[in-house]
């Protein structure tokens, strides 16, 4: 990591610390992150340990420089227990500026959509943008559900295939987050490792 980086800040629950906010009615942002592509060299290891593999590792670091570079910084991460998804976290937010409260949801690893948009519904409102990093299915078919608009091409790529490490910024149309819903939002950009430098 760059010595000029931010050190993220790790907690069992960072909820805390966005109560003391004073609350205004922003519209949200979620930016949707697949991990990165993972390990199955070592047929020992149980799913929810496997790790990144070298591809996956040299992808997510230039999702996070992509990130950067295009002003998408979270105010929270919530991110699944899994190795793979917390190593993918560890390399995006490496090329961060500005360092995220991060939280580990264990209700995260290959969560179903509906399970997802729960945790999703339950942050402060006070959070304006999160970055959830999960796994698919679930990962692809909420970020579909919930891009109601958006570039055509764009909304048509993401729902045709969510690759690993891929990247959904979706803008919402709601100022609270438990009013989330199937529909709310525009699909701003859908970033693929493989479009990237």
């Amino acid at each position: 990591m760059s010595p000029l980086r931010a050190t993220p800040v790790y907690y069992h629950d960072s909820r805390q610390m966005f109560e003391n906010r004073e609350q205004e009615m922003i519209m949200k942002t979620i930016y949707m992150l697949r991990h990165a592509k993972s390990s199955w060299a070592d047929g020992s290891l149980p799913d929810h340990d496997r790790p990144l593999n070298a591809r996956g590792r040299a992808a997510a670091p230039r999702v996070g420089a992509h990130m950067q570079g295009a002003g998408y910084l979270p105010d929270l991460v919530l991110c699944s227990t899994a190795t793979r998804t917390r190593q993918t976290l560890d390399e995006v937010i490496s090329e961060l500026e500005v360092a995220p409260a991060i939280e580990f949801q264990e209700e995260l690893y290959l969560a179903a959509p509906s399970e997802m948009l729960d945790l999703v519904r339950s942050v402060p409102d006070t959070v304006e943008s999160i970055l959830l990093v999960g796994h698919n299915p679930g990962t692809g078919m909420l970020a579909a559900a919930l891009s109601g608009d958006g570039q055509p091409e764009s909304v048509h790529l993401m729902r045709a295939k969510f690759p690993t490490a891929g990247l959904a910024i979706i803008e919402l149309s709601v100022d609270r987050w438990k009013d989330v819903e199937s529909g709310c939002g525009t699909l701003k950009e859908f970033v693929r490792p493989r479009d990237l430098p």
